[in-house]
C-alpha cells in the first residue's frame, strides 16, 4: 500500500521533513516513490512547500496519508480540494472555496501569533519583575548586613567602654592587696 508520509532529514535538533509518497513497508527514512514537498516545523510559523497537484494525484490512486500528513493536507486545502472535485463542484466553486479556506487559516494563525506574542511579552516581563526583585533582594541584604555591621562595631564599642568605666571604677589592684 502506497502512504503519504513525512521522511526526515536535517541535523539534530533541526529536523526537516521530505513529505513522500512511499510503500508502507519501507523505512521512515527509505526509499520513496516520489517527493511532493517538504516541511520544516523548527519555528514560527512552521514553513511547508507542497505541490498540490501531485499530493491529489497521489491521494486520488489510493495512497494513504498519515495523522500528521492528514492535518499538513487539511491546512492547505488539499483534502478541501479532493472533496469538492469528488462532489462533481466546478473550478469556480472550489477556486472560491479554496479562497476563503486560505483567509480561515490566516485569521487563525494571526490569531495564534497574537497569543504568542502575549505570552511572550508576559515571559519577558516576569523575566523583568523577577531581575528587578533579586536586586531589590540583593540591596536589602546588603543594607541589613551593613546596618548589622555598624550594631555590632557599636556594641563592641559599648562592651570595650562599659569595660574601661567598670575597670576605672574598681579600686586598683595594689591597695585591695594592703
Amino acid at each position: 500500500m502506497v502512504k503519504l508520509r513525512l521522511r526526515r532529514r536535517g541535523r539534530k535538533q533541526a529536523p526537516i521533513y521530505d513529505i513522500v509518497a512511499m510503500d508502507s513497508r519501507k523505512t521512515r527514512d527509505g526509499a520513496f516513490l516520489e517527493r511532493i514537498g517538504q516541511y520544516n516545523p523548527v519555528g514560527f510559523p512552521s514553513k511547508i512547500v507542497l505541490d498540490n497537484t501531485r499530493a491529489i494525484y497521489w491521494l486520488k490512486a489510493g495512497a494513504q496519508p498519515t495523522d500528521v500528513l492528514r492535518s499538513i493536507l487539511s491546512y492547505h486545502g488539499v483534502l478541501l480540494q479532493l472533496h469538492m472535485e469528488r462532489k462533481g463542484k466546478s473550478v469556480e466553486e472550489i477556486a472560491a472555496a479554496l479562497t476563503e479556506h486560505q483567509a480561515t487559516v490566516s485569521k487563525r494563525l494571526d490569531r495564534i501569533a497574537a497569543k504568542r506574542q502575549v505570552r511572550l511579552s508576559k515571559k519577558k516581563k516576569g523575566a523583568i519583575e523577577a531581575e528587578r526583585k533579586a536586586a531589590e533582594d540583593a540591596k536589602a541584604a546588603e543594607a541589613k548586613a551593613k546596618a548589622d555591621a555598624i550594631e555590632a562595631e557599636a556594641k563592641a564599642k559599648a562592651d570595650a567602654k562599659a569595660a574601661a568605666e567598670a575597670a576605672a571604677a574598681a579600686p586598683p589592684a595594689d591597695a585591695a592587696a594592703e
